[in-house]
């Protein structure tokens, strides 16, 4: 380990964690919180474990680590105790959800709230039902782990759809308990929910959790239920908790141990974080960060980005879109594959058939969909859709995303913020898709409209995009938070703590 002189924030959870305290470290983005938990492991003979979110923070933390400390991802440690009991299951062929539910039993639509539920809709979300459940600490299946469907989203009828939906999953759930053979394919959050359920001791004097604010509820428990034998120390930022939407949970809020921070950002200088601290403020975090004086970051205009941050897929789908029409080569992070899933769910719309698509499943038409988008309220996200394919045409869509390269020889990367998580670029411009909180009914005392509040879900995501930025960041989209009065210093907090609704299609690759 080379030896760097530690921040006082750095020397201050070394000290706790020599005393055997349980900490929760609140990390902003860029200030170094891999390089802090390797200096408290390096300080102790004792044996650890690091649960890092997945299998490439796990490698690359194992070269920072000593030998004395084990660097694995949660499903690593599920699929020993377990998993292997189910190797014949993993990595089974694809196979359809109406398939699966047609060996479950589904073969019959059914209509639920003035709309027709086919038996591809249904079988979708008996497996998303099963997914939920294992994402959760629940040890039954429940009607929350339901998910809620477009146009019969009133507790009502979801109530009646989860009656309809819950004896499928048992059935699933039942079937993937068969370790050589079942209709349902098997995958690694199934063996990982399993091995939750069995209340597993993890062999070791600490365990430290990477990542802590995105945690999912069935890791939480085992986490917490180790607290009896082994030390405690969790480490994440809960500024950057955008994933309540896919069911994790921030667990350092209410964890039970000594709170440290770690403020100084070594990613960026004191103009990038100056921007940052303007969403943490909105977003009534505990952390406020400073930036390192030696690096030279600016707030501007960035003519050629090397990056373009989205809210959205349909955010993601115009950039690539522009930018391939000016000539550029073009990737986006993390694949195509969502943007080809929404252009197909357009074109079986437009061409009259029904699409399994999850955000639009319960559309019967293109027409049924451009009037949901343009006339109700919860619709509006799916307005940029309408447009972009109207303009230019689902096929059009089609061949850009056949267009993208990879990464490594783009001229510029376009990706959503949640895919931009854990990475950094020297230049980012945010994307137009940022767009402001509706304006309230009331209006001032020159007659305009009161600016809405922020949601703070969306201030944490906007804080995440602005910090993936080193030394220049073009604010773009969010540039109206210079004249947002929740955006000034000593400006009105957030007014709603409820999660971020996922976009369409962004749940299928965040």
């Amino acid at each position: 380990m080379t030896t760097v002189e530690p921040t006082a924030e750095q020397a201050a959870a070394a000290e706790a964690f020599a005393a055997g305290e349980h900490l929760v470290i609140q990390a902003g983005a860029g200030t170094g919180k891999t390089t802090t938990l390797a200096l408290l492991a390096h300080a102790t003979k004792r044996r650890g474990r690091y649960l890092a979110f997945n299998r490439a923070i796990a490698q690359a933390a194992a070269q920072a680590f000593p030998r004395t400390v084990v660097c694995k991802t949660a499903h690593a440690l599920a699929y020993a105790a377990i998993g292997h009991r189910y190797q014949a299951r993993l990595n089974a062929p694809r196979v359809p959800s109406w398939r699966t539910g047609m060996e479950l039993g589904i073969r019959h639509s059914i209509t639920l709230g003035g709309r027709d539920l086919s038996p591809k809709a249904l079988s979708a979300a008996v497996l998303r039902t099963v997914e939920r459940f294992c994402h959760s600490a629940s040890p039954v299946l429940e009607a929350g782990h339901v998910p809620r469907l477009r146009g019969i989203d009133s507790d009502e009828m979801h109530a009646e759809f989860a009656d309809l939906v819950l004896p499928y999953a048992g059935k699933a759930w039942a079937d993937l308990q068969h370790p050589d053979q079942g209709v349902v394919r098997f995958d690694h959050d199934h063996y990982l929910k399993m091995w939750a359920l069995s209340q597993p001791r993890i062999q070791a004097d600490f365990l430290l959790l990477d990542e802590a604010q995105d945690t999912n509820p069935v890791l939480e428990e085992v986490f917490l239920n180790q607290r009896g034998h082994a030390q405690l120390v969790m480490v994440g930022d809960s500024a950057q908790a955008i994933y309540g939407w896919r069911g994790a949970k921030d667990v350092m809020t209410g964890f039970d141990g000594t709170p440290l921070t770690l403020s100084r950002s070594f990613r960026f200088g004191p103009a990038i974080a100056a921007e940052a601290n303007r969403w943490l403020q909105i977003a009534e975090t505990p952390i406020r960060l400073t930036g390192t004086e030696e690096i030279p970051s600016e707030v501007g205009e960035v003519p050629e980005p090397e990056a373009v941050l989205c809210r959205t897929n349909v955010g993601a789908m115009v950039e690539i879109m522009k930018h391939l029409d000016d000539g550029y080569a073009v990737a986006l992070a993390g694949g195509g594959q969502a943007l080809r899933a929404l252009a197909h769910a357009a074109l079986d719309l437009q061409s009259g058939r029904r699409t399994s698509h999850p955000e639009l499943v319960l559309f019967t038409t293109w027409g049924d969909l451009i009037d949901y988008a343009e006339h109700d309220p919860a619709g509006r996200d799916l307005q940029p859709l309408v447009d972009l394919v109207g303009e230019h045409g689902a096929d059009t869509i089609l061949h850009a995303a056949d267009c993208l390269i990879d990464e490594r020889h783009a001229e510029v990367i376009v990706s959503t913020t949640h895919k931009a998580k854990g990475r950094q670029w020297a230049a980012v411009r945010i994307a137009d898709d940022f767009t402001p909180p509706p304006d309230q009914e009331e209006t001032d005392d020159h007659g305009q409209p009161l600016p809405g509040a922020i949601d703070d879900a969306e201030a944490r995501l906007a804080y995440v995009a602005v910090t993936r930025a080193r030394y220049a960041l073009d604010l773009g989209g969010l540039s109206w938070i210079h004249h947002h009065p929740a955006g000034q210093a000593g400006g009105a907090p957030a007014a709603s703590h409820a999660p971020a609704t996922a976009q369409p299609g962004e749940a299928s690759h965040r």
